[in-house]
């Protein structure tokens, strides 16, 4: 674990230079959302970016995503990012838990999740018609 002091991170210098790498991708990712035009007409979008996420927040950006979770879950997520000391979440954090090194998880389990979305789906439309022949 590392420890701050001052600006300089304490863990070694391929700790130090993990961080930089994964500052350099958080501001590009940053960027692309404050130069989109489909962002551009929402409203304070860089404090929005530097907000915190309380529960029913989070919840409401995963359904959106597409993966809604129980309350349970979501606790679970909050509390393995921020190790249990907050029951908020930082844009950073939400961004780091996303593209980390648990990413490679979480996307196996919304593949996961979307997969079994999709055997579960039912044809649209009336069901076709059935002659004699078909009867059992």
């Amino acid at each position: 674990m590392s420890v701050a002091v001052g600006n300089r991170f304490q863990g070694g210098k391929a700790f130090g230079l993990l961080k930089a790498r994964q500052e350099k991708r958080l501001e590009e990712i940053n960027r692309e959302f404050l130069c989109d035009q489909k962002f551009s007409d929402e409203e304070n979008l860089p404090e929005k970016l530097a907000a915190f996420k309380d529960l029913m927040s989070l919840k409401r950006m995963m359904e959106k995503l597409g993966v809604p979770k129980t309350h349970l879950e979501m606790k679970k997520m909050i509390s393995e990012v921020t190790g249990g000391v907050s029951d908020t979440i930082s844009y950073r954090d939400f961004v780091n838990m996303m593209l980390g090194k648990r990413s490679a998880v979480l996307k196996l389990v919304m593949m996961f999740e979307g997969k079994a979305h999709e055997s579960s789906s039912k044809p649209a439309g009336p069901p076709p018609e059935r002659d004699i022949a078909s009867l059992p």
